[in-house]
């Protein structure tokens, strides 16, 4: 059984393959091969510091306080380092590829490969600059705050996109002012 979603920013598609979301290899997710595990929170999959493998924000704890900003700021920081480690093997792999293709059908697909991949990472670039931004609202505490209505952010919200700004009340309000004068 698979099934298919956008990745966080429209970025490369998660698939369900036997019961395990997995994800791309770089240069692979172009082709559609090299799906591997991706990291989930507490497994040890992704460094996040030993404090984040056993702690969970609670609604049952006061909002934003120092733990649950520790545990936000450990998980943005180690989403900016994968993204960070995956564009340094992208850029690898696009000096590797450098041969040029005889074949006019294999060189289009090349660069169609390299043309989607810097898309991707162009894509990252800007969610890099997203995940800074959060982790500047984290020191200055505005961090889980809704810009709009001041309210606080769900943590089930943050824990799903930990770059929010918006609560979901207020991005679905947005949304639809988007979708009307479009």
């Amino acid at each position: 059984s698979s099934s298919a979603c956008r990745g966080p920013e429209g970025g490369p598609k998660f698939r369900i393959l036997d019961g395990v979301w997995r994800r791309p290899c770089s240069m692979d997710a172009a082709r559609g091969r090299g799906y591997k595990a991706a990291p989930r929170e507490g497994d040890g999959s992704a460094d996040m510091g030993s404090t984040t493998k056993e702690y969970r924000p609670s609604d049952s704890e006061p909002f934003m306080n120092e733990r649950q900003r520790d545990y936000f700021r450990r998980k943005l920081q180690a989403w900016k380092e994968e993204i960070l480690e995956e564009s340094r093997s992208t850029i690898a792999s696009l000096q590797q590829d450098t041969v040029a293709e005889p074949d006019l059908a294999d060189r289009a697909t090349s660069e169609t490969d390299r043309g989607l991949e810097l898309r991707t990472r162009d894509r990252q670039r800007k969610l890099i600059a997203k995940i800074d931004e959060a982790l500047r609202r984290i020191e200055d505490g505005t961090y889980g705050y809704c810009e709009e209505t001041g309210e606080p952010i769900s943590l089930a919200r943050l824990e799903a996109r930990p770059i929010a700004t918006l609560s979901l009340e207020a991005q679905e309000r947005h949304e639809r002012r988007e979708r009307v004068h479009r």
